[in-house]
């Protein structure tokens, strides 16, 4: 009998191994043929013309490849993102771990979960034809599909992740802090502000950076909505083209080893590494919370 339960625990520990080991392997796998196919670039373009490079035009003659217009159109959207969705999921994550009744709570969190559910090509159509249309009527805009209608979708999408990561971290603070705090004759609204939240940080910073790191990766909705201009931003109401929506709109028209499909690769390079930092700084926060938490 033992036997077989130690057989058994051994298949299972066994499997386990394998589904790590082969996601490693496709990371590698990933990993290897973003920079075989990117590296090669650098032979006929030099690295500081296109990284600092104000000029993206493949079709010209001669080509142009400079991807800062792309890099600042993506952390453009990404930070008018952030700006609209930090606050306000931060601010949910409280009401829902803090104030809500139960009730309310668990119908949030499931309104929240939905969101999350809804694929990213809804929210591109209903920024080309209700929020592109009402945002150039309202602001009175020559064009409705700029960075602002990108930024207002990023945080939509943005917001659950946000809200639900940093609600989790809220509700994992020891009540002792709570009841300490409240013992000492602070209000519920100074313990939320001056003792949960501050001990919630490490998770909420956590929250924060994956919800940046779904808004910088997100591609079908900004290829609808930021208007496609490749031009450094200079203002939200202007068109932009993030780096996604770029790969996503010319990878099929690039003829497979040219200059342009090498420069396609070398932006996902650019990408990928942004999101691993990204990854990695959540992940430390992360177990940063944990150890505090603990």
């Amino acid at each position: 009998m033992k036997g077989k339960i130690f057989l058994k625990e051994k298949i299972i520990k066994n499997i386990f191994l394998l589904s790590s080991l082969t996601s490693i392997f496709f990371l590698a796998g990933i990993t290897l043929i973003l920079f075989k196919e990117g590296l090669p670039l650098f032979r006929e373009i030099n690295l500081k013309e296109f990284l600092w490079g104000k000029s993206w035009y493949p079709t010209y003659d001669p080509p142009e490849f400079g991807i800062l217009p792309l890099i600042l159109g993506s952390l453009w959207i990404t930070l008018g993102a952030l700006i609209i969705a930090v606050p306000l999921g931060v601010s949910a994550s409280i009401y829902i771990s803090e104030l809500a009744t139960p009730k309310i709570r668990n119908f949030l969190k499931l309104a929240i979960e939905m969101l999350t559910s809804i694929p990213s090509v809804i929210y591109g159509f209903l920024g080309i034809v209700v929020l592109g249309p009402w945002l150039q009527k309202f602001l009175n805009l020559p064009e409705g599909l700029c960075s602002l209608t990108a930024s207002l979708l990023l945080a939509l999408m943005a917001i659950p992740t946000i809200t639900s990561l940093s609600e989790e971290a809220l509700f994992s603070v020891s009540k002792d802090y709570k009841e300490a705090s409240c013992a000492l004759g602070a209000t519920r609204w100074e313990t939320i502000i001056k003792v949960t939240v501050p001990a919630a940080f490490s998770g909420i910073s956590t929250a924060v950076l994956l919800g940046m790191g779904r808004a910088i990766g997100e591609t079908m909705t900004v290829l609808m909505v930021a208007g496609g201009a490749a031009v450094i931003p200079r203002s939200f109401l202007q068109p932009a083209r993030p780096i996604t929506a770029t790969i996503a709109l010319e990878m099929g028209e690039a003829v497979v080893g040219s200059t342009h499909y090498h420069a396609l690769f070398s932006l996902a390079c650019i990408l990928f590494m942004v999101s691993l930092a990204l990854n990695l700084t959540a992940d430390y926060f992360l177990t940063k919370f944990r150890r505090t938490s603990q």
